[in-house]
């Protein structure tokens, strides 16, 4: 097995957004740091390659249209990036994988983010599918009980005990994060229409006690309302499957859903919970760029990645 825990991004283009490359995890010196998970666990009816698995690197090589550089004025953070604060962020680049052995990278995964994590550095993590967070999940078992509320934003519930035998796939992450005792209170974001669950698992998630909010109950009420709801002063995991934003504005996944939750209410809400508490991690999943648009949705992940990054500098994590 590998005792390679990362690759550097490609060379024929920039990091995210031109930071710094680390790619020594036992040498990491950083306040916050990117990281790409590209394989998920496969089911058998999917077969062939996954073209979620080329995000990670298709978000980079969209960053240069997020910026143009750090002291540019980002009127999403009120601000520059980084507030002429020395902060450290860098791109650790990517998880190293097979497709044909996902179980290893999965290993690795966790590894690497452990390490991040022991570096005293926020992980932001670029999936791959989203059985991805799984491993990421198992990392901050550091916590204590309950400590960890989990915010999701998704299309689908992801309940799913196992599928074809695969119990850490794209359809189970949120049942396998119930079972880590780190996490308490469960906020599901975004749900609409049909997927993966059925009623069992719908009833699972109720008696768990998670909070489904749908995305027209958001649409309704808009953030604020499910911002109150959060408790304050807590530590707040984002898990964010893209299929959750609407596809007019992420047109580059494999499950459309109309009627999602829009850019404005996701900015609302990682702001909303960077100001309440502290945002100890993030995860961005399910973006499949052989079907973007115009680099729209590679540059809607990057600039959520950069709203998380802007915010939690200007609420004086790091300071």
């Amino acid at each position: 097995m590998s005792d390679t825990l990362i690759e550097s991004p490609p060379r024929s283009y920039q990091s995210f957004l031109d930071f710094p490359v680390c790619e020594n995890l036992d040498e990491l010196e950083a306040d916050i740091a990117i990281l790409g998970i590209p394989y998920g666990l496969p089911y058998k009816m999917g077969g062939g390659a996954n073209p979620q698995s080329e995000a990670p690197d298709a978000i980079r090589a969209a960053s240069d249209r997020i910026s143009m550089g750090h002291d540019r004025w980002d009127f999403d953070i009120g601000g520059t990036l980084l507030g002429g604060k020395d902060i450290k962020v860098v791109d650790c680049g990517n998880v190293p994988g097979d497709a044909y052995n996902p179980a290893e990278h999965y290993r690795l995964a966790e590894a690497a983010t452990r390490k991040i994590l022991a570096a005293g550095a926020m992980p932001i993590v670029m999936g791959g599918d989203h059985g991805i967070p799984i491993p990421v999940f198992r990392a901050y078992d550091g916590f204590g009980k309950d400590e960890i509320t989990l915010v999701h934003i998704d299309a689908h519930i992801d309940w799913r005990d196992e599928i074809d035998g695969v119990s850490e796939g794209y359809s189970s992450p949120i049942r396998r994060a119930s079972e880590m005792a780190h996490f308490g209170e469960i906020y599901q974001l975004g749900i609409r229409g049909t997927g993966s669950a059925r009623e069992e698992e719908f009833r699972f998630a109720e008696a768990y006690g998670s909070n489904i909010i749908t995305a027209y109950e958001i649409h309704d009420r808009g953030m604020d309302d499910v911002l109150k709801r959060i408790p304050d002063n807590g530590n707040y995991y984002i898990t964010l499957d893209v299929d959750g934003l609407d596809p007019a504005l992420m047109p580059g996944v494999l499950a459309p859903v109309a009627g999602g939750v829009t850019f404005h209410q996701v900015r609302k809400l990682i702001h909303g919970l960077v100001g309440k508490g502290r945002v100890v991690g993030m995860d961005v999943n399910e973006f499949a760029p052989a079907y973007d648009t115009g680099y729209v949705g590679a540059v809607t992940c990057g600039q959520i990645m950069t709203n998380l990054i802007g915010a939690s500098v200007h609420a004086g994590y790091f300071d």
